[in-house]
């Protein structure tokens, strides 16, 4: 394909603006293509630069065909229209976006469930969906005031993990915070201070952590909801973590506390 006005690299551009609330979403990365494929995630079309290392491009293409997708090779400006980033690695592709319900995302037991609220930079979303992976944890609720969980740059920061963990996104905070806790977690607020020490604070039974933005943090509606609050110790003069270091931090301590 040498056409920049081909329909395909359309479908691209549009999925790159994309607010979430299709049924596609848009992989940039030739590891994040093999990670969706190894997941099961139905590709629809994936695009091949021909400046690729030959069997490389070879070996993804006939990866994706199995998985049922349509590959076409195309010419490095294509590939430029087509890939959201500046400096493209040589392989974007359409995939069936993953849907988990507000309950599937929470009925794993016992439960590590994280409940988002307001994180909006969609980096700091995907490193959180990483972290939660790499820790054992049962499945994410994400607010509508989140980043898209399947948005291009979430899924680049998740590293493949989006495709695993089970994640249910745009819920209502509240009523996630109530089934959770009707599913028997105790639900603990993530506050900079003021709560029980990490080391302190028993993960072992079913927990759902409640996590805020990077500006204000979680509102006091949704903090007074919380059975309980939990805060990172910290030497002076830090008194906040980015979301995503403060999401690991607590997911490594359950999950320490867990194979103890």
């Amino acid at each position: 394909m040498t056409s920049r006005h081909n329909p395909a690299v359309r479908r691209f551009r549009e999925l790159a603006r994309s607010r979430g609330t299709g049924e596609w979403m848009l992989l940039d990365g030739d590891h994040l293509v093999e990670e969706a494929i190894r997941s099961g995630v139905r590709l629809d079309l994936v695009a091949l630069a021909e400046h690729m290392e030959e069997e490389r491009r070879a070996d993804i293409g006939a990866h994706a065909a199995r998985a049922g997708a349509t590959c076409v090779v195309v010419s490095a400006p294509v590939l430029a229209a087509m890939s959201p980033v500046k400096n493209p690695s040589g392989v974007v592709a359409i995939g069936r976006r993953p849907s988990a319900s507000l309950d599937a995302a929470l009925s794993i037991s016992p439960q590590m469930v994280l409940l988002l609220d307001g994180i909006q930079d969609p980096g700091n979303f995907g490193a959180i969906v990483r972290a939660a992976e790499a820790c054992g944890a049962t499945g994410i609720v994400a607010s509508e005031g989140c980043a898209d969980p399947f948005g291009w740059k979430a899924l680049r920061g998740g590293m493949g993990s989006t495709f695993r963990v089970r994640v249910a996104a745009r819920q209502p905070m509240a009523e996630a915070i109530a089934r959770a806790r009707h599913r028997g977690a105790r639900v603990i607020a993530a506050v900079p201070r003021g709560g029980v020490a990490l080391p302190d604070c028993d993960l072992r039974t079913p927990s759902a952590i409640l996590l805020g933005g990077e500006g204000g943090g979680l509102p006091e509606a949704l903090l007074d909801a919380a059975d309980a609050r939990v805060s990172i110790p910290m030497r002076a003069p830090v008194e906040s973590l980015n979301v995503a270091i403060s999401a690991a931090l607590v997911l490594y301590e359950a999950a320490r506390q867990r194979s103890a």
